[in-house]
């Protein structure tokens, strides 16, 4: 998704996998068992990425090494992630778009291909007019055109439309534990 410009925190962003969790306690989609601890550690960990184990474990309720254990198991299952969120614009990536792709046959081959580009870094299989969604975060509107290039090229795609973010309003990483 696109980028907070200015953003100083690092957040932690939840997978697919904990999204697709079942209830506390429950083992998710990725095998990761996801209590009421470890909801709780996640959310720490949102308000503030860099937040001590030992700060986290003091607001849970475990030792330092216990919350170690625990962050370590949840980003090995891939229900989390620990990332530092850039300004695109000051990297000098002047154009951010989404790109609706529409597709023939397998889907999860268009996406999986999508997905190894690097100057993609969103990915979505979705239902309604758009069989495919891929946000890019180029330099500008040549290696926008570049990129478009190579995913009009990509086997099975029928047909691109791309929507240039004018401004961004609204970004948040706080869904949470919910």
């Amino acid at each position: 998704m696109a980028h907070t410009p200015g953003t100083a925190v690092i957040p932690v962003a939840a997978s697919a996998g904990a999204r697709r969790r079942g209830r506390a306690g429950r083992p998710s989609a990725s095998g990761v068992v996801i209590d009421q601890v470890s909801k709780l550690i996640i959310e720490q960990l949102q308000q503030d990425g860099r937040r001590s184990y030992a700060a986290i474990g003091k607001a849970v309720g475990l030792s330092e090494a216990a919350v170690r254990q625990r962050v370590q198991r949840l980003i090995d299952g891939g229900v989390m992630q620990i990332v530092a969120v850039t300004d695109p614009m000051t990297l000098g990536f002047h154009r951010q778009t989404m790109i609706g792709i529409k597709c023939e046959g397998d889907l999860e081959r268009v996406a999986d291909h999508l997905a190894n580009m690097d100057e993609i870094d969103y990915v979505v299989i979705t239902s309604g007019s758009f069989d495919v969604l891929v946000e890019v975060v180029c330099e500008d509107d040549d290696h926008l055109l570049e990129i478009l290039s190579q995913v009009r090229a990509v086997p099975s795609v029928t047909s691109t439309e791309t929507f240039v973010y004018l401004k961004l309003r609204k970004q948040t990483y706080s869904w949470g534990t919910r």
